[in-house]
């Protein structure tokens, strides 16, 4: 028997707003942690929208650090700053790096970053 549970969305306007105080509030409803029913094991039905991201408040200092990945061959290591990122791929893909740091890492992380939305 399947239970019927409605999607609530919730909104968040990023403008003049730190990077991770943004990131932490999105965070924090998309694991669930600010409803009654809440259960780790279960993806909450809800759906995070991020608007006005290339508003966001980023100091000077934040804008300097740095985003490594690794391909896993020798040489194969890259390194980017938050500001080039933010320029190349655009500020929502920052803030989209950022929540997806703060979700746990097991089999629902994917299906939390499918419940975020974020525009520019």
């Amino acid at each position: 028997m399947k239970t019927e549970t409605n999607t609530t969305e919730y909104t968040i306007d990023a403008t003049d707003k730190r990077l991770g105080k943004v990131a932490t509030e999105a965070a924090s409803v998309l694991i669930g942690k600010n409803r009654t029913d809440f259960a780790r094991h279960t993806v909450a039905p809800v759906t995070v929208v991020i608007t006005n991201a290339s508003k966001m408040d980023i100091s000077i200092r934040r804008g300097k650090e740095i985003y490594q990945s690794y391909s896993g061959y020798p040489g194969g290591r890259r390194e980017e700053t938050l500001d080039h990122l933010g320029k190349r791929l655009g500020y929502s893909e920052v803030l989209r790096r950022t929540i997806k740091g703060m979700l746990p890492k097991n089999k629902l992380q994917a299906l939390r970053m499918h419940n975020l939305k974020v525009s520019e």
